[in-house]
Order: C-alpha cells, then structure tokens, then sequence
C-alpha cells in the first residue's frame, strides 16, 4: 500500500470511527436548534485550524449550508483581531476567548470551543466563563479530550492522536451538525 493510500485508509477509519460520537452531535444538534428557536445564538472559538472551523461554522449558519433559509445567529470570537492582541497583551493569552464571552455570551447561547489537542488553556477558560454565564458548553476535541473534556456540557472527542485526522473529523462533525440543524430549523 503506498503511503498515500495508508494516509486515505487512517482518514477513513477516523470519520468511521465517529459513529461512536452519534448521541453527542445529536445532543448537540438539539442543543443548537433550541439555542436558535429561542433567539439566542452561537458562539465559536479555537486556535490556528481551530480558529479557521470556528469561522467556518459560524460562515455555514449565517449564510445557508445546502439550503436556502433565514441567516442563523452565529459568531466567531477569532476574527477580531484588535480584540485577541489587546486582551493577549493587557491580560494574557489564556484570557483570550474568556474576555469575549464574559462580555459577549448571554444565558441560553451555545458556546462551542474547538481544541484537537484537548488541553488549550484559552479554551478551556473561554468555556468556563460561558458556563457561569448560563450558556450551554459544547467541545470539539481530540486525542483523549484532554483537560477541557470535562469541561463542558457537552463533549465530542476524536479518538485520534494525528491532529490533521481530529481536524478532517472535526469538520465531518460540524458539516453533520449544519445540515441537521439547518434541515430542523427551515
């Protein structure tokens, strides 16, 4: 087998393996649909990759996913950058998503921390806060799930140690999730 099809066959096996995961996304799915019907609206966040999903996602909710419908409420607190370098020099980088929800998150929201690693401090915080702020926590993570497993109300973890392979899972989780949320919600 070349390596290429050996770097296929892991990828496979990885979104395969998320069957495992199927009462968290739906948990999740409910979670978001509810959040969304109370006109309240989600909030996203992670590093590097991580930070690029939590943009993605909030993308497929405000514009469509597959179908034409209403803009859904939906942000990412990695897109402001004034924010991130003002709260990272002020404060630290471990506050860097809490700040913003402890002035952005508001009781019956869903927050969703993006971490393949499982232990980002910064995301780990940023669920904290929104936690105490009466929001419903959501993790997507890897590896084991790290510190932030526990964390939250509700968490998703790739049982993977290959970041590229939580990431491409990650993103079969969030697609799942827009479609089945956008399908509940038109």
């Amino acid at each position: 087998m070349s390596e290429i099809e050996n770097i296929i066959k892991e990828s496979s096996e990885t979104i395969q393996n998320l069957k495992n995961n199927s009462s968290e996304i739906q948990k999740t799915i409910d979670s978001i649909v509810h959040c969304l019907n109370s006109g309240k609206k989600i909030i996203l966040f992670g590093n590097g990759g991580s930070a690029a999903d939590a943009q993605h996602i909030a993308a497929e909710f405000l514009g469509r996913f597959k179908q034409e419908r209403k803009s859904l409420s939906a942000l990412s607190l990695t897109t402001d950058t004034s924010s991130i370098t003002s709260i990272s020099n002020d404060y630290s980088f471990d506050m860097v998503f809490s700040r913003q929800c402890e002035g952005l998150v508001e009781n019956g929201d869903v927050v969703i921390g993006i971490s393949t690693s499982g232990n980002s401090n910064n995301v780990k915080n940023g669920l904290d806060t929104s936690a105490k702020k009466g929001a419903t926590t959501i993790a997507l993570l890897g590896n084991d799930g790290g510190s932030i497993k526990n964390s939250a109300d509700i968490s998703i973890v790739v049982n993977s140690s290959s970041t590229p392979r939580i990431q491409e899972a990650h993103r079969t989780i969030y697609h799942i999730i827009c479609e089945l949320v956008e399908k509940s919600i038109s």
